[in-house]
C-alpha cells in the first residue's frame, strides 16, 4: 500500500523581512535532533527556484530542521563528477557520528593543474553548521569560512595517530585529502564496487584510465591530521590506459555482478567493454558495442544478470543490451523527445529503470513492458537539464535527481496525497512550518537549494539517508530529517 505523502520538506524559505530574521539555534550536540528555533517573526513562505521572485525586503533563510546533517566543503577546482567509496565499517550504519571516503575529479584551468581527490572525511556530526565546515581554497589551502569573532565558532581538535576513527570531542568534521595527478579534466570518475579503491576515470583527453588508491586510503586511515597549506600532488602510474575510443566520453560503469568488469561509451556512440585478467590488467575489446546514432551519455549494468546493461544517448532512446551479442542491442526504445542525460537502474527492484532528459524532465519505466510511451511515470518539476538521477539502495520507491536549475530533489513513487493525513501531521509538529504549494507533485519528499551548477548526486550505500552531491562551487554532505521512516533491511 502507497504510504500517504507528508509535506515536502524545503531547505530553503524567505523571511519577508530581513530585519526581522533571528538566528536559528543549531542542531543538538549530539546529533540526537534540532533544538528549538528562537521565536521567528513575520510570515515564511516557501521559495521556488526559477518560479518566485524576490523582493529588495526579502532573503533566503536556511531552515535546519530539514535537516539531520549538513556539511560542505571544497577542493579548489569544480568537480564534474564523483563516486562514493565503500569501505569496511558496517554495511547499514544510521547513528551519528559518521565517516565516510570517496573519489572525486577535477576540472581545472588547464590540464596540467587537473588531480583525482581521494577525500576522507570523519566525525561528521548530526548537526548543522553556519558554514562549511571543512573547504580548501583554489590554491588548496585549508579554510575555516566561519568569522574569527563568532561566539559559536567551534574548534577543530585533530585526530590522534594510529586511532583514526576513535571519538573525538571536535565539533566539525575531520577532512583529509590526497590528490593524485591527472592530464586531462576528469569527465566521470567510478569507484568498483568489489575493491573501492580501484578506480576508472573518463579524461577529456579521449582516454580512460584505471587506478589503485589503497595506498591513499591506508594514508588517511592511519595518519594524523593534514598539514597546514596546500596538500601536494603526487604522480602515480595508472594500471590500465584505453585510447581506442575516438573521443572523449561520460559513460562508465563497474558491473555489480562480476567483479572489475567495465563498461565506457563515447561521444561517437561507441561502447567497449572491459574484461579483467587475473594479472591485475584489463582485455579492452576492440570492436565496440554499436546501435546508438549520437554521444551515448550514461551506462548501467543490471543489478542481477551479469551479461545486461543498459545505455542512453543524445538520439533519444534507451537500449538494453546483452553482451553475448554483437548483432545490436536486444531492446530500443525512443524514451524521450530530447537528449537523454543521465539513467539508473534500481538496485532492489531490477524491473525498474529511471532516466533524466535535457529538457528537465525524467521518467520511470517497468523493463517487463518496455516500449515507447510505455513508461509508469513522468515528472515535469526541474526546469533546466537533468544531471543526475540514482535510485535509493535502502528505499526501493525513493530516488534523488539533480538539475542544472540548482536543485537536488528527492522523490518517492510510493507516496500519495492524504489531505487528512497532512493536517494531522502538521498538527503534530513541534513549529509552525512554511507551507508548500499546493501544486507540487505528491512523490517530491525533499528540495534543496543553494550549490551552483549542481552535477551528480550519490547515496551512501552503507549509509542510510546520507546523500553526496557536487556543484561548481563545491559538495554538500546531507541527511534529509524527513528520511527517518526508512526501515531497516
Amino acid at each position: 500500500m502507497a504510504r500517504t505523502k507528508k509535506k515536502a520538506q524545503r531547505g530553503k524559505t524567505i523571511k519577508k523581512k530581513k530585519e526581522d530574521v533571528e538566528e536559528v539555534e543549531m542542531m543538538e550536540e549530539d546529533g540526537s535532533g534540532p533544538s528549538q528555533p528562537q521565536q521567528q517573526q513575520g510570515p515564511t513562505k516557501v521559495w521556488q527556484p526559477g518560479v518566485d521572485e524576490m523582493a529588495d525586503d526579502e532573503e533566503l533563510q536556511f531552515d535546519p530542521t530539514a535537516y539531520h546533517c549538513l556539511h560542505s566543503f571544497k577542493l579548489g577546482w569544480p568537480c564534474l563528477s564523483f563516486d562514493i567509496m565503500r569501505d569496511d565499517l558496517g554495511v547499514l550504519r544510521r547513528d551519528f557520528p559518521h565517516s565516510l571516503q570517496c573519489v572525486a575529479g577535477t576540472q581545472a584551468d588547464q590540464a596540467g593543474n587537473n588531480a583525482i581527490a581521494v577525500v576522507r572525511m570523519t566525525n561528521i556530526t548530526g548537526k548543522i553548521p553556519k558554514a562549511p565546515s571543512a573547504t580548501m581554497d583554489e590554491d588548496g589551502q585549508d579554510s575555516d569560512s566561519e568569522s574569527s569573532d563568532d561566539e559559536d565558532e567551534e574548534e577543530v581538535v585533530p585526530e590522534q595517530p594510529g586511532a583514526p576513527d576513535q571519538p573525538v570531542q571536535s565539533k566539525k568534521p575531520i577532512f583529509k585529502v590526497r590528490l593524485v595527478a591527472h592530464q586531462g579534466c576528469v569527465n566521470r570518475v567510478r569507484a568498483m564496487t568489489q575493491q573501492s579503491n580501484i578506480v576508472a576515470t573518463w579524461a577529456d583527453t579521449g582516454y580512460v584510465q584505471v587506478w589503485d588508491m589503497a595506498a591513499h586510503l591506508r594514508s588517511m586511515a592511519t595518519s594524523g591530521p593534514d598539514a597546514p597549506g596546500q596538500p601536494s600532488t603526487v604522480r602515480q602510474a595508472p594500471l590500465h590506459i584505453f585510447t581506442g575510443h575516438k573521443d572523449e566520453g561520460y559513460a562508465l560503469d563497474w558491473s555489480p555482478i562480476t567483479a572489475g568488469r567495465l563498461l565506457s561509451g563515447d561521444c561517437k556512440s561507441a561502447i567497449h567493454l572491459w574484461e579483467p585478467t587475473p594479472a591485475g590488467k584489463w582485455v579492452v575489446e576492440k570492436a565496440p558495442y554499436t546501435g546508438h546514432t549520437a554521444s551515448v551519455e550514461d551506462l548501467q549494468w543490471s543489478p542481477t544478470e551479469a551479461d545486461v546493461f543498459a545505455s542512453c544517448s543524445v538520439d533519444q532512446t534507451l537500449r538494453i543490451w546483452d553482451t553475448r551479442t554483437r548483432s545490436g542491442s536486444a531492446i530500443a526504445i525512443k524514451a524521450h523527445n530530447a537528449d537523454i542525460n543521465v539513467i539508473s537502474w534500481n538496485r532492489l527492484v531490477s524491473c525498474m529503470l529511471a532516466s533524466g532528459c535535457d529538457d528537465g524532465t525524467f521518467r520511470i519505466w517497468d523493463l517487463r513492458n518496455f516500449k515507447e510511451d510505455s513508461f509508469v511515470a513522468h515528472f515535469k518539476y526541474h526546469t533546466l537539464p537533468i544531471t543526475s538521477i540514482e535510485w535509493s539502495p535502502h528505499e526501493q520507491s525513493t530516488l534523488s535527481v539533480t538539475s542544472a536549475d540548482h536543485q537536488l530533489t528527492i522523490w518517492d513513487l510510493s507516496l500519495e496525497r492524504d489531505p487528512e493525513e497532512e493536517a494531522v501531521y502538521q498538527a503534530q509538529l513541534k513549529q509552525n512550518q512554511a507551507e508548500a504549494p499546493e501544486d507540487l507533485p505528491p512523490q517530491l519528499l525533499f528540495v534543496t537549494t543553494g550549490q551552483k551548477d549542481l552535477k551528480e548526486c550519490h547515496w551512501h550505500p552503507q549509509i542510510q539517508g546520507m546523500l553526496m552531491s557536487t556543484a561548481g562551487d563545491g559538495f554538500n554532505i546531507l541527511r534529509p530529517s524527513n528520511l527517518d521512516n526508512l526501515p531497516a533491511l
